[in-house]
Parts: C-alpha cells; structure tokens; sequence
C-alpha cells in the first residue's frame, strides 16, 4: 500500500489536495508551498491535512525494511524526499494515537528512509519532530487489518538558514527561576533533542532596556542558563546546549512601549 504525502518545513497550513499536507521543517522555520507528490496510491481526503488510504499491495516491503508486520501491528515505511535534493537524513516522524500514546520512527537513513509499527485500527496524527513547531502534517488512518504495510513518500522542504524562534515560558520577576508552567513547552524541546541525537542548539536570553546594560546582561545569562539546565536535567548532553545572555543588544520590537518590552524580555531557541 503506497501514499503520496507533500510536505513543507513550515507551520503554515494550505488548502489540501488529494494525498498531501502541510508540515514542519526540523529547523522550525518557515517554508514555501507544499509540492503535490507524483507517487500518490491514496485517495482522496476526507478533509484538510486528511488523506485515505485506499487498497494495494500488501506484500509490498522495501529493502530497507526490517521491521515485519503482524496480526495486531501494521508496519509504516516512510521515505522523506526534497523535491530538489533527494532524499533526506536525520529527519524523526512521531504519530499520535487517539488515546495520546506517541510512536517515534528513528532518523531517516542516506536514503531518506525510516518505519515503525504501530497498532492497527486507529487513526494516527502525524508530525515532522521538530525543534520549533508541532503542527500536525497529517492523519492516517490505519485499517483494523492484520499484515497491513503502509508507504508513505513525503515531500519536504526546508527554509534556509534555519531562524531562532520564541520558546514560550516564564520566569519570576526579575529572576532567572522559571514557572513551573513552563515546563510542559520545554519538555518538546527535550523530546526533539532526544529524538535527533546529532542536533546542537543555542538557547539565547534577551531583555529589554529598563535598568543598567550590565544587569539585562546578567539576567539574560542566567535565565538562558535556567533553561539550559532544565534540558540537561531531563537527559539532554550539556555539550550539545549552547546558553547565551544577550541583554537588551537584540531587540525585536520598539522598547518605547510596555508591549515591545513585553515581546523583547524572551528565551529564543536556534538549530546549529
């Protein structure tokens, strides 16, 4: 059983045609328009970033495949292809069943090539893991069939270069001690950093201009710090987390009003 899936390394949904979706890029950037796939074998959407999946050969299995399908469990080939490049690596799929429980395919190989199991007879959300964003790709739907073999070929683009984005979370005032509301966001970052083995990022502090440069700088340091050690201590290795204080020296909006200096007091995240 084949599906075509088109995807783009952006948070942007567009409007759905047959087999295709929009995604997320692992550099949480965004990206152009998805490229409809040539290789579609299912038919069409329910509705948007839905797709069906319609009857094929079942005994299709690449050669890459090492998984075997069973009575209970269907096995998913994904191939994740640039339209320019070719066939991507290092890139993580997670689908979510209806009850929560998540499956984690492992980084695609040089061939783009990834697979999983996972329990027949649900419907699964299916995302890019990326650093910045966890827009749903798409959702497929896995018959309550037994040996069932599904392929996916997925269309992905990525935005160069990969752009710093805003982590939403919390600090007391004044104080480089994070909200324990914060943690929930945090742990995504923790399970991208889990997921790709080889990602390094940057996590950068900024204020805004009220009070001394000096100070800014220093809250900066160790709120970035704060957050930091928060990854490392849910397993991420110290040496692939970069912890910078910036102060008030990169400002993304005017400080001459309370909502700039509310958007310029932030914790940003990069991919290196």
């Amino acid at each position: 059983m084949t599906i075509g899936v088109s995807a783009c390394g952006g948070s942007q949904r567009s409007e759905s045609t047959p087999a295709t979706a929009t995604g997320t890029g692992d550099d949480g950037a965004s990206a152009g328009k998805p490229q409809p796939s040539t290789e579609a074998g299912g038919g069409k959407p329910s509705d948007a970033g839905e797709f069906a999946i319609n009857e094929a050969d079942k005994s299709s299995r690449p050669k890459q495949a090492k998984l075997q399908a069973t009575d209970t469990e269907a096995a998913l080939r994904f191939f994740v292809i640039d339209k320019q490049k070719g066939p991507i690596e290092g890139i993580v799929v997670s689908l979510t069943s209806p009850t929560g429980k998540v499956y984690y395919t492992e980084e695609t190989d040089k061939e783009g090539f990834a697979e999983l199991l996972v329990p027949i007879g649900q419907t699964y959300d299916l995302v890019y893991l990326s650093l910045g964003r966890r827009n749903v790709a798409a959702k497929v739907q896995v018959k309550n069939e037994p040996r069932l073999n599904l392929k996916l070929t997925m269309r992905y683009e990525r935005e160069e270069p990969s752009k710093a984005f805003v982590l939403d979370v919390q600090f007391a005032t004044g104080r480089a001690k994070l909200k324990p509301e914060s943690y929930e966001r945090l742990d995504t970052v923790v399970e991208y950093m889990m997921h790709r083995k080889a990602a390094r990022i940057e996590i950068s502090g900024h204020t805004d201009t009220t009070g001394k440069k000096s100070a800014n700088k220093k809250l900066s340091q160790e709120r970035a710090d704060a957050v930091r050690d928060y990854l490392v201590s849910k397993g991420v290795e110290p040496d692939r987390i970069k912890a910078v204080g910036y102060g008030d020296e990169k400002p993304i909006a005017p400080n001459d009003t309370a909502e700039g200096r509310q958007k310029n007091r932030r914790i940003e995240a990069l991919a290196l």
